[in-house]
C-alpha cells in the first residue's frame, strides 16, 4: 500500500514522467478540459458527484508526492471580487498566484509544458489552477 497523499494510479504514472517546469492543469467541473488543453497531455477525470472532489482537495494531495514553484489562475475581472479558491491556493502553496483572464489562461493551457490535466468537480467560480513543477532537492 502507497503511503503517500495522492494513491490514484493515473496520476501517480502521469506526474512520475514529467520534470522541472512541466504543467499540470487542475480544472473545475466546468472546464472545457477537451478543447482547452494541450492535446498531447494525459488526461484524468476525478470528477464523482457535484463538487467531489475539488480543486483543492486534488491540489494538497498532488503536494503530497510534488514540489510546485509556480501557479496561474482565472482572474475575474473586478479585481476586488474574493475568490474562495484563490484563498485555498494560497494557503496551501504558500506562492502569490499569477492572475491571467480567460483566453490567457486557456492558451497557457494549451501549451506543451502541460503535460498532465485533471478534472475536479469543483462548482465553485474560478476554482481552476496551472500549476508549474519544481525541483525535488538532495537532502
Amino acid at each position: 500500500m502507497l503511503k503517500t497523499a495522492c494513491v490514484n494510479p493515473e496520476i501517480l504514472a502521469a506526474i512520475a514522467k514529467c520534470g522541472h517546469g512541466d504543467q499540470i492543469v487542475i480544472g473545475s467541473g466546468n472546464f472545457p478540459l477537451e478543447s482547452q488543453v494541450n492535446p498531447e497531455a494525459k488526461r484524468i477525470y476525478l470528477n464523482l458527484a457535484p463538487g467531489v472532489p475539488t480543486s483543492t482537495e486534488i491540489l494538497k494531495a498532488l503536494l503530497g508526492v510534488i514540489n510546485i514553484e509556480g501557479a496561474a489562475v482565472i482572474a475575474p475581472a473586478d479585481d476586488a471580487m474574493k475568490v474562495e479558491a484563490f484563498e485555498d491556493y494560497q494557503e496551501a502553496l504558500g506562492l502569490e498566484l499569477t492572475k491571467y483572464g480567460r483566453d490567457d489562461f486557456y492558451a497557457a493551457c494549451k501549451k506543451p509544458a502541460v503535460r498532465v490535466a485533471i478534472e475536479s468537480a469543483d462548482q465553485r467560480a474560478f476554482s481552476n489552477v496551472l500549476l508549474t513543477m519544481g525541483v525535488v532537492r538532495a537532502q
